[in-house]
């Protein structure tokens, strides 16, 4: 049976950097389920579909594979085989995934694959409904969050250092509408565990963060 740590909380607040970082001091393995949500929408996005239309949404997701590998400790996303861990972290996938990972059958995709490694690992799971729904028995439940202001300044520089042209006002809009859709869908939305510890990250350094959320767990 496995140790399973459920990290949970909005659009950038650090959750997978943070999740990878005591995974490494505690010696877990990494589960990244925001990648494997974005994996599907990279599908999605190549097949052109309209994340309006559910059910060709759904139809799309039949022919779609997404398993997880890890190279050198790090975790890396198949698509149907293909290495597509390059392609996830732009805008364009994000809101395909925030907007497609509300439908039941999407969700239904990926949930197996989550609980198996879940239930026979030592693990941290990062993403909106790990305590809530995919590992209602974790033995340790964090919700990671940071006011809006916080984590669009931290995605701008994020944009910035890429070389990326980006808009500070532009992204915390973003923010705030994916906040509302993840906090209002119908299946499984965003929202705090009971029984979880909430760490606002707005004013802490990442090793505060990560010493935090290490006092709390077991090493494996």
């Amino acid at each position: 049976m496995g140790y399973n740590v459920a990290v949970d909380g909005p659009a950038g607040a650090g959750k997978s950097t943070i999740a990878k970082l005591v995974a490494k001091e505690m010696g877990y393995i990494y589960v990244d389920t925001g990648a494997m949500y974005r994996g599907l929408a990279i599908h999605f996005l190549k097949k052109g579909v309209d994340p309006e239309e559910k059910e060709a949404v759904v139809e799309a997701c039949r022919d779609a594979e997404v398993t997880i590998g890890y190279e050198d400790g790090a975790q890396q996303i198949y698509l149907n085989g293909e290495n597509v861990t390059g392609m996830l972290r732009t805008e364009e996938v994000g809101n395909m995934a925030s907007r497609t990972s509300a439908i039941p059958e999407v969700r239904e995709k990926l949930l197996e694959l989550q609980r198996s490694l879940a239930s026979e690992k030592d693990v941290i799971m990062d993403g909106r409904d790990i305590g809530t729904n995919i590992l209602p028995d974790a033995d340790v439940k964090i919700y990671l969050t940071a006011s809006v202001e916080t984590r669009a300044k931290r995605r701008y520089n994020e944009l910035k250092e890429k070389g990326e042209s980006c808009d500070l006002e532009e992204i915390a809009r973003d923010i705030k509408a994916r906040d509302e859709r993840d906090m209002t869908r119908d299946v499984a939305p965003l929202k705090k565990a009971e029984d979880a510890v909430l760490v606002d990250s707005s004013d802490m350094t990442i090793e505060e963060v990560v010493g935090r959320i290490c006092s709390l767990c077991r090493r494996a």
